[in-house]
């Protein structure tokens, strides 16, 4: 799986793991323009088993998936709290958020949340607010209806700004 060229319009799904909401945001970028597509969140049932609701946040990127045919996917990566139980939890829900770009061929790229808040606010320890924020800037169409649909479109809006050191050094390594 190899990089789009960098000039040509991609189509970028970013997504924001969790088991109560999973968010995810579709931008396209051409250049250093970006589009918005669409946002929302996939949100299982909380009465669900942990199998039942990572099935459900599969099925539902799934079906975003083949509605919005992303040609890249970014995920953002597991924050480590004091809870290792909810950690291992919300890796599994990531691990499905990773799985399901990769079923239909899409390269995923991982990003750190401080990475997140610095590409798009410019300061890595950017609250909710500010990235908010700055989304209104930069994808003036995009009305998110949730906190979690928000983080996913600025995951993707970072992918859109990275994929070019990402390309460059597949193109380096002769990938």
């Amino acid at each position: 799986m190899t990089a789009l060229p960098i000039r040509q319009p991609v189509r970028i799904i970013g997504i924001d793991p969790g088991l109560r909401r999973t968010g995810w945001g579709v931008i396209e970028a051409e250049g250093n323009r970006l589009i918005y597509v669409a946002c929302g969140s996939v949100e299982p049932p909380d009465n669900l088993p942990l199998s039942s609701r990572l099935l459900a946040i599969h099925e539902g990127l799934a079906a975003i998936l083949s509605s919005h045919q992303p040609m890249e996917a970014a995920v953002e990566q597991t924050f480590v709290n004091k809870d290792g139980v909810a950690t291992l939890k919300l890796g599994q829900a990531r691990g499905v958020a990773m799985l399901a770009p990769a079923m239909f061929g899409i390269s995923v790229a991982e990003y750190a949340p401080n990475q997140v808040k610095k590409t798009v606010v410019g300061a890595g320890h950017a609250d909710k607010q500010q990235v908010a924020m700055m989304l209104k800037i930069l994808l003036p169409k995009a009305e998110p209806p949730s906190a979690d649909a928000a983080d996913a479109l600025a995951i993707a809006i970072t992918h859109a700004h990275h994929r070019q050191s990402t390309a460059l050094r597949l193109k380096v390594a002769g990938l």
